[in-house]
């Protein structure tokens, strides 16, 4: 058997090993991204790597690498799950860098940020004075966190006792030219209905909807396929 034929087979094995250790690792290490899940993940995309293209690596103990520090992974996840002082250990914990407008130093140097990179991240959140800030902490994934003080933050709707109509999410009726038919059910509403609704805006044929959805507020948006106009088309209660 020729080595490129030995590569191809070994990478699409170690592929779907991957793939399977991936998806039961779960979606944490993408979601809450921290310094230790990088490394982690890294060292296993690199056992991976060997295992396709190292020819003179047995294929049995490379596997066995990689499915060790799967399992570590995922063992030390659901520790972390259920203790604070693992998660601690292993995610860190976040720190207050800034505290009613005043840097505390001694924070950034314990956790080696310099304060040039706490301006820059102030200045992306839109917050070129460091006053307006009631507290700013780094979170264990390297993201900082803002509360800006009260007399800085945006007026809402409740501080001035005005009464909002609900705002939930939209369903999606028609998606990439399909009918989902389990959508419509669940809001007790039949094809005819939509065909009707369409037939407002001359639109016969379901498979030129590449979107419909159905606000709360009673709104059917339609977008079709190609270069073709959208519409909102208020449904009558």
């Amino acid at each position: 058997m020729s080595i490129t034929l030995v590569v191809v087979i070994r990478s699409i094995i170690s592929f779907f090993i991957l793939l399977l250790l991936v998806r039961l690792m779960g979606k944490q290490q993408l979601a809450q991204l921290t310094f230790f899940d990088y490394v982690v993940g890294i060292t296993i995309g690199s056992i991976a790597s060997t295992i396709s293209v190292q020819v003179n690596e047995n294929l049995l103990s490379s596997m066995a690498g990689l499915a060790t520090w799967t399992i570590l992974a995922i063992i030390l996840a659901i520790l972390s799950v259920h203790s604070v002082w693992i998660r601690k250990v292993v995610d860190g914990e976040a720190v207050i860098v800034v505290a009613n407008g005043k840097i505390l130093e001694e924070n950034l140097k314990r956790i080696r940020i310099p304060l040039d990179q706490v301006l820059s991240e102030l200045r992306t959140q839109g917050i070129f004075n460091i006053t307006d800030v009631e507290f700013a902490m780094f979170e264990p994934g390297g993201k900082i966190s803002i509360q800006k003080k009260a007399q800085k933050q945006p007026v809402t709707p409740g501080d001035l006792n005005i009464t909002r109509q609900y705002d939930g999410l939209p369903t999606n009726l028609i998606l990439d030219g399909m009918l989902l038919d389990d959508a419509l059910h669940s809001l007790n509403l039949t094809k005819a209905w939509l065909q009707y609704q369409l037939s407002k805006q001359n639109i016969e044929d379901i498979t030129e909807v590449s979107l419909a959805q159905l606000d709360t507020k009673g709104n059917l948006y339609v977008d079709l396929k190609g270069d073709k106009p959208c519409y909102t088309i208020p449904i009558k209660s």
